[in-house]
């Protein structure tokens, strides 16, 4: 059996961290969603993290997801510490969300250059960006940037697939 990766998913709120993780999930999952005190769009919120261990193509991830709101930031150094690859999830529907996923993004591979994907949900919205669109803004190349649905089972592991692609050339 092969060594478990940590890899970390990251971003905005509301941009699916904790859907494609409980879909991923075969073993069950930790969340530490609690009750939203402020409006953010949804009646809960990641205060902690999000985890499990998921199997991609025969390798074994843990996986963890970050807070989206600013006031638990203090997460994302500490779920960074020895990642060797991040997804970052963008909501395709929402550009406003657009210069905090940057401001996270250049956070996360600030603590150290590792691998990265920029996964788009939503992309079934009337209105979307398209990941290319998305990549420009966050000035990444458009090849790293995954469209996907993370409810769905079989297209939630898109990214991470990509992201081991990437992972390959750097172990």
């Amino acid at each position: 059996m092969k060594a478990p990766l940590k890899i970390v998913v990251t971003g905005p709120v509301g941009a699916g961290k904790s859907t494609l993780i409980r879909t991923l999930a075969k073993e069950g999952y930790v969340d530490t969603d609690a009750r939203a005190t402020e409006d953010i769009g949804k009646k809960t919120t990641t205060v902690a993290m999000d985890h499990a261990v998921i199997d991609v193509e025969g390798t074994p991830l843990h996986v963890f997801g970050t807070p989206g709101q600013e006031r638990f930031d203090y997460m994302w150094e500490i779920l960074a510490e020895g990642a060797l690859g991040t997804l970052l999830l963008v909501r395709a529907d929402r550009p406003g969300d657009l210069p905090k996923a940057r401001q996270i993004f250049e956070f996360i591979l600030s603590q150290s250059e590792i691998p990265y994907v920029v996964g788009v949900t939503h992309l079934d919205a009337d209105v979307a960006w398209a990941p290319e669109e998305i990549a420009l803004f966050l000035r990444t190349d458009p090849a790293l940037a995954v469209g996907f649905d993370p409810r769905d089972p079989r297209d939630a592991l898109r990214p991470f697939v990509r992201l081991l692609d990437a992972l390959d050339g750097k172990r």
